[in-house]
């Protein structure tokens, strides 16, 4: 497995997590417009996508 691109797309992936997690898109899907807030549900989408891509990233082998 190539290490150096390894690295290279695990600290975008950290850059994309922090991103999804920032309070000004995350208070995008807290206010709810009359309805129930969407909040919990964001929340629970973004943390599995992030994990499953982590695995994704860590699991996948080059060339196998």
């Amino acid at each position: 497995m190539n290490t150096p691109r390894l690295g290279e797309r695990l600290t975008a992936l950290v850059l994309l997590a922090t991103l999804l997690f920032t309070p000004p898109l995350v208070l995008v899907f807290d206010r709810p417009a009359g309805g129930p807030s969407w909040l919990p549900l964001y929340l629970f989408v973004v943390w599995g996508v992030v994990i499953g891509l982590a695995a994704w990233l860590l699991e996948h082998r080059s060339g196998d």
